[in-house]
């Protein structure tokens, strides 16, 4: 079965090179509207997904309607100082089952990212993180899932693989899955009055990474090293507050500002180890004067100027390219090691493997932030070494 299977043509009245200035982003785009565009020899470097799926967005169907809506607000703004290779794939016909869904976004992801081209879903509820992440189950390697979501989309009464994907329990069937290929979780953004205390006793014995809200109040670069770490990103559109982006259903008064999720979106797109993004949960039914529209069009293009300006220094090499610090603890029980990239100034730590765990690699590489280095100068062990070792065992 060919990847074109799964697709339907973008309209193109709305979105034809034609209807755009010259520089804009619509007329930079191949979109599919004929043909089924060629995936061979290394033309793109970006493909945009639109999923028209929303039978399990819990409280807010309508989401499957919503690709469009991102694509005209998208296509209206300027290409950066860069040449960007970004081909529109049009939408994921919504299958007879939701199933037949996640197999054809499962499918489209995987050969994506096979191809080194990084699939940008839209569209759907946030449901679709759970096909987003068996994608990557041929790859044959653990992954990092980070999302960003005001609440853990769990059912705590539920411990049985046979649960239903819904938007609201997607991470029930994601750490279920088996095989077991995820090796982190991290939520940014999690308001405290929505989540239940054993999903938090859960996640803290999982050794999961899950951040508040007020912990990025005045700080985003804190959710930079986060975000870096991660393989694939699902983000809730009602992580941002409804004052910003009102078409949700769920949406709240409180989450990040506009400037902050574009912030997020940035960092994402900065990430060389990143492969896969999606946006999910808007709902057009909700929008004001297509106010979150734009904001998400704005969204995906930091996004994409992120990763148009991608350092390129993961994995760490040529050695020349980075300073090694060193610290010892109080107790002088470890040495810690630290690598700062002198192209990006970024910092990573490096968390020895126990014997025998891990055939001949000796260490795994986190990124961290410069505080962590000055935990460790001061003698005490940062809790993210602990947390990373612990995962290791």
């Amino acid at each position: 079965m060919s990847l074109a299977d799964f697709f339907s043509p973008v309209d193109v009245n709305k979105f034809s090179p034609e209807n755009f200035f010259s520089g804009q982003l619509g007329s930079k785009v191949e979109i599919f509207s004929n043909e089924f565009p060629d995936l061979e020899g290394e033309k793109f470097d970006i493909a945009i997904i639109g999923v028209l799926e929303d039978r399990n967005a819990i409280n807010n169907r309508g989401t499957g309607l919503s690709p469009d809506y991102i694509r005209e607000k998208l296509y209206s703004l300027y290409e950066g100082p860069y040449s960007t290779r970004i081909v529109d794939l049009g939408n994921i016909k919504a299958g007879h089952s939701i199933t037949d869904t996640y197999i054809a976004l499962k499918t489209s992801v995987s050969e994506l990212i096979k191809k080194d081209i990084l699939p940008i879903i839209i569209g759907g509820g946030q449901d679709l993180t759970y096909a987003q992440y068996i994608a990557y189950e041929d790859l044959e390697q653990k992954v990092d899932l980070v999302v960003i979501d005001p609440k853990f989309d769990l059912d705590d009464s539920v411990e049985s693989e046979s649960l239903e994907t819904k938007s609201s329990a997607y991470l029930n069937k994601i750490f279920l899955h088996q095989p077991n290929f995820l090796f982190n979780f991290s939520n940014i953004g999690y308001q405290t009055y929505f989540v239940n205390q054993e999903s938090l006793r859960v996640m803290e014995k999982l050794l999961f990474d899950v951040h508040r809200l007020g912990e990025f109040v005045g700080n985003m670069p804190l959710a930079e090293p986060i975000i870096r770490n991660a393989s694939l990103i699902s983000f809730d559109i009602s992580a941002i507050r409804a004052s910003d982006a009102p078409a949700n259903a769920n949406a709240t008064p409180n989450g990040f500002y506009g400037e902050d999720a574009c912030q997020i979106c940035r960092y994402a797109g900065m990430s060389d180890k990143l492969s896969s993004i999606g946006f999910y949960e808007f709902n057009p039914a909700y929008d004001k004067n297509g106010q979150t529209a734009m904001l998400l069009g704005q969204m995906l293009w930091y996004f994409i100027d992120g990763f148009y300006h991608r350092k390129k220094d993961f994995p760490l090499q040529p050695k020349s390219q980075y300073l090694i610090y060193r610290a010892s603890l109080k107790d002088n029980s470890h040495e810690l090691v630290f690598v700062k990239s002198k192209k990006s100034d970024r910092w990573w730590m490096q968390v020895p493997y126990p014997t025998g765990v891990s055939g001949n690699e000796r260490y795994h590489l986190v990124p961290c932030q410069y505080e962590d280095y000055q935990i460790a100068v001061s003698g005490e062990m940062p809790d993210l070494w602990w947390r990373t070792y612990q995962k290791l065992v």
